[in-house]
């Protein structure tokens, strides 16, 4: 065990490190925070920074002697980096389960084989996978196969012909092909897995995306259809990849019934914010815990929630390009609500910039409480 005064590790500066170091320093851990930003999110509240880039050996070297554990708040840190650390501190997710997730030929792959469905597609590495792909897969989505987040380095595409010009403009990088499907919902499971196996899973979340980016997440005390299916393949996925931290899987709901899985995310996820004032332990607690070997806290959901997205748009009330700062006292003024803003020097368009909670004593009042959210912030998608 890791005891609370000790310092623990962090790769990445978003907003979730943010997350991470509040909930790690209440629980009485300093963190130091490796990141080439030194304004970023992360960098403002942790208790110290390495400025350096994921794969600087020197860097790596000075957060290993500083820590005893380290994890990662993004999936796309160098696996590499995480098997050097490995070395000489404790490491959370391990380098082997990242290096398999950040690659969607080898997730799927992966989770094919542990006998959880997904979507159906190919593996597009050069422009004859794509001519020899099933007629099946078009319509579909061609998305590249590293580096792609909140709908970038997506395309959809009906035609081969436009799959082929997509992965031209996508200068020819591997890439996978995927049927579009009929989709009725989207669920995402986020769940802890302990150093020693023991998992703790959160209530099963519904959400509803906007333009490729996470728009709206709602959790209610009765558990939505098909958890005990999502939470299971989670699990299976957790222990085949001998996962230790925590993690975020992502599911479709088809038309008639069938789920399946979207993609894996090795770290606290954007669905998962509503565990911050929804659930007795939040992810990021969590995530400190496992890191630590501490036991895992309880998951239980205290109140329905509805958390919303806040990008950079909420800044911008009109067609121009004129910020104004959004109305954040009339935001508090809803009753159950609780804000979460991200400490980001500038307000961008599709950036996210921080989320908003929101519980009440029933769905239908926690429902009403988050649209009068969404009319003050004019969010594009309603709960």
């Amino acid at each position: 065990m890791i005891a609370p005064g000790e310092w623990l590790g962090l790769m990445g500066g978003g907003q979730l490190g943010r997350m991470f170091c509040h909930a790690a320093q209440a629980l009485g851990f300093r963190v130091v925070v490796l990141d080439p930003d030194a304004e970023g999110p992360t960098a403002a509240v942790a208790d110290a920074h390495i400025e350096s880039h994921y794969d600087d050996q020197q860097g790596l070297i000075k957060l290993s002697q500083r820590c005893r554990a380290v994890t990662t708040e993004f999936e796309n840190v160098p696996a590499q980096s995480l098997q050097s650390l490995a070395a000489s501190c404790r490491v959370t997710p391990g380098a082997h389960a990242v290096e398999i997730v950040q690659d969607r030929i080898a997730e799927k792959a992966f989770i094919a084989s542990q006998g959880v469905p997904v979507a159906p597609y190919v593996a597009v590495r050069s422009e004859s996978d794509l001519r020899n792909a099933a007629p099946t897969l078009f319509p579909g989505i061609l998305k590249v196969a590293r580096l792609g987040y909140d709908g970038k380095g997506q395309a959809r595409v009906r035609t081969l012909e436009q799959a082929i010009a997509a992965f031209a403009e996508f200068g020819g990088v591997p890439c996978v092909l995927e049927a579009m499907l009929d989709l009725k919902e989207e669920l995402s499971v986020v769940m802890a897995r302990g150093l020693n196996g023991e998992c703790a899973v959160f209530p099963v979340a519904r959400n509803v995306h906007h333009e490729g980016i996470l728009a709206v997440t709602t959790v209610d005390m009765q558990p939505a259809a098909k958890s005990e299916e999502a939470s299971e393949a989670a699990l299976a996925i957790a222990r085949g990849l001998d996962y230790h931290g925590v993690m975020c899987v992502e599911f479709f709901v088809l038309g008639d019934g069938q789920l399946l899985v979207n993609e894996i995310a090795p770290r606290p996820h954007n669905s998962g914010h509503f565990t911050m004032n929804a659930c007795v332990t939040s992810q990021f607690e969590q995530q400190a815990r496992v890191m630590a070997g501490l036991p895992l806290g309880s998951t239980r959901l205290l109140a329905p929630v509805v958390m919303l997205n806040i990008l950079g748009d909420a800044w911008y009330p009109d067609a121009s390009e004129v910020q104004a700062e959004p109305n954040w006292s009339a935001v508090l003024a809803v009753p159950g609500a609780s804000l979460h803003l991200y400490g980001k020097r500038e307000a961008r368009r599709a950036r996210k910039m921080g989320h908003v909670n929101i519980t009440g004593a029933n769905l239908a009042q926690t429902i009403a409480a988050a649209n009068r959210i969404v009319q003050i912030l004019r969010l594009p998608v309603a709960a």
